[in-house]
């Protein structure tokens, strides 16, 4: 592969997919006012994402890198379980049970990073009192 450059759809375009499979080159205007563009066709991949976490951690941003990383996970969930899940990590709405029900369910569907990413929230509302 050659070096990452940014933005990715000028120097890598024809790696940058939407998620429905559909080039970005494919989307244009052209295409929008034809109908021919839907909502999974406006939406990132996951192998745009983790694209784009490569180029953040060979400039040094791990962090950056981590979080484009579980967004690629959570790609394979609705918006609806997205929501749920925000809700549950907000503080004290969840129980700790809850929380560890959720890193397993998170887990048990490929979502590794992210299952991890709720633990330690769990852990840090634990040991600042927000729940028990």
């Amino acid at each position: 592969m050659a070096p990452l450059t940014y933005p990715l759809g000028a120097g890598a375009r024809e790696l940058v997919h939407a998620r429905s499979g559909r080039a970005v080159s494919d989307l244009t205007l052209e295409a929008v006012a034809a109908g021919d563009v839907g909502p999974d066709d406006l939406r990132v991949s996951p192998e745009t994402l983790r694209l784009q976490a490569a180029f953040a951690e060979s400039g040094g941003n791990v962090q950056l890198a981590e979080n484009l990383r579980r967004g690629a996970e959570l790609c394979a969930f609705s918006d609806e379980e997205l929501l749920r899940f925000y809700e549950m990590l907000r503080p004290g709405r969840s129980s700790a049970a809850e929380l560890d029900a959720l890193a397993e369910e998170l887990s048990g569907r490929g979502a590794a990073l992210s299952a991890s990413l709720v633990r330690e929230a769990r852990g840090a509302y634990v040991r600042r009192g927000l729940m028990t």
